[in-house]
């Protein structure tokens, strides 16, 4: 075999990451210079109550079926400091003051576990290896579904736990004005919820300076439906890993430290 042959054979770097949502729990192995998922992912459903011990013990059945005992990420859908969950809206309130990571550390044997928000997960994700690749500066990612997540990564620096969903615009927070649970309850066009969206953008737009925002949630699949009818300054481009963002980004946090 020849040199060229033997860097050919070099193996990817990879990390594991899982991605806790209201209803499944899913994860998955990533190549960290690709940002592909290696194989594929698996996904449970989240237990009903959907308490600590429960969703700890079904992070463990996932990670259990790739046989991985690395470090491992995860994502949580709410404020994470140090480990430390400080809020609880699709999960079960009992999380709340829980350390996340050795609850689920616990359940792996030892393993070493990083939890951080979804929002910043798929952020990062997006940042590195998708619709953000090519942007330096600040980039933002909202997620539009049920609420409005959000994520501020700096030339691939996360400022974790923003909250731009419950920023107040014109009198209302954020994600009561432009989530797409909005649009879908209040039967509104995409040109209306865009003014709704726009407002939103602009807000955070005279806050800080971004160079990108990146659009995320279910509802990113139709940007060519509505980003085109935003009118505020900042380029606004649909994310693109979708699914697996969650997954990359825990696993990128697993491995190095994302916000120095």
């Amino acid at each position: 075999m020849t040199s060229a042959d033997s860097t050919t054979d070099t193996p990817p770097r990879q990390g594991f990451g899982i991605d806790v949502g209201g209803s499944g729990i899913k994860g998955g192995i990533v190549d960290l210079d690709t940002g592909q998922l290696i194989g594929d992912r698996v996904k449970l459903l989240t237990p009903k109550p959907a308490t600590p011990s429960a969703v700890a013990k079904t992070i463990a059945a996932v990670v259990n079926e790739f046989g991985w005992t690395g470090p491992l990420g995860v994502t949580y859908p709410g404020v994470v400091t140090h480990g430390i969950v400080r809020t609880a809206a699709n999960v079960d309130k009992s999380w709340i003051g829980a350390n996340a990571s050795d609850i689920i550390s616990s359940e792996l044997n030892g393993q070493q576990i990083v939890v951080l928000n979804d929002a910043d997960a798929a952020g990062l994700a997006e940042e590195h290896y998708g619709a953000g690749k090519d942007t330096t500066g600040v980039v933002v990612l909202l997620t539009f579904g049920t609420g409005i997540g959000s994520a501020v990564i700096h030339n691939g620096i996360l400022l974790p736990n923003t909250e731009f969903g419950h920023l107040e615009v014109g009198g209302k927070e954020a994600e009561h004005r432009a989530a797409s649970s909005v649009r879908d309850k209040r039967g509104l066009s995409y040109e209306k919820w865009a003014e709704q969206v726009t407002k939103v953008l602009v807000a955070i737009e005279n806050a800080m300076c971004p160079e990108l925002f990146i659009a995320g949630g279910g509802i990113s699949r139709k940007a060519d439906s509505w980003v085109p009818l935003l009118k505020n300054r900042t380029p606004v481009v649909p994310a693109a890993l979708q699914n697996t963002a969650g997954i990359v980004g825990a696993a990128m946090a697993a491995t190095r430290d994302v916000t120095h």
